[in-house]
């Protein structure tokens, strides 16, 4: 997969895997990566797919009707790469927090619904449910910061409040950040989520 490697100055962070949104790329999020913790090692990668030019991790049958088998072979695929590029890049591969918007928030929901012990944590900006129907593995310990907009017409709030749902019955422990606004992602959105970030994993 293609994607971008920074090694961090702070060897006790978690590695931030960055996940982009519908037609964006490795190099989008890395300005977020700076604010959600400096030091941090960065793992970007760009989705395999695309959709009428445009990259993304998965196909989808419609807006908001994801294309259940591509999904769950793309999670496969976004999962062993991680694990390779743990290899390669010599970080901590049970210290990886997963930063996705969007499609890229979809794909790191669906890592976690999908594999056991897949990330430490998660920061999913407007995320869908991935997957209904299917028993969740143990996400004890495991804590999840999503970002909603109460206007959002792709992922409406009841979408959100199921995710929640999903997460912390197996589990998980979920703090859910709302914003009137729509799908977009802003920079309170971002900043909330860096402070979450600085409280869960101890880097102040």
């Amino acid at each position: 997969m293609k994607h971008v490697f920074r090694k961090g100055t702070d060897p006790n962070a978690p590695t931030l895997l960055l996940l982009h949104g519908t037609g964006g790329n490795e190099n989008d999020l890395l300005p977020l990566a700076a604010r959600i913790h400096p030091g941090a090692a960065v793992l970007s990668v760009r989705g395999n797919v695309l959709e009428n030019g445009m990259p993304r991790f998965f196909r989808r049958l419609a807006e908001g009707v994801f294309d259940e088998e591509d999904l769950i072979f793309r999670t496969k695929e976004l999962a062993d790469f991680l694990d390779q590029a743990a290899i390669e890049y010599e970080f901590d591969r049970d210290n990886l927090v997963a930063v996705g918007y969007s499609n890229g928030a979809n794909i790191g929901g669906s890592l976690l619904f999908h594999y056991r012990d897949a990330l430490r944590g998660a920061i999913l900006y407007h995320p869908m449910v991935p997957r209904r129907g299917i028993p969740l593995p143990d996400l004890s310990g495991v804590p999840i910061f999503v970002s909603a907009g109460t206007n959002d017409p792709i992922c409406p709030p009841q979408e959100t409040e199921e995710l929640q749902r999903l997460f912390e019955g197996a589990g998980a422990s979920v703090l859910v950040h709302w914003a009137s606004y729509g799908h977009q992602l802003t920079g309170m959105e971002v900043d909330a989520s860096s402070e979450w970030f600085r409280k869960t994993f101890d880097q102040e």
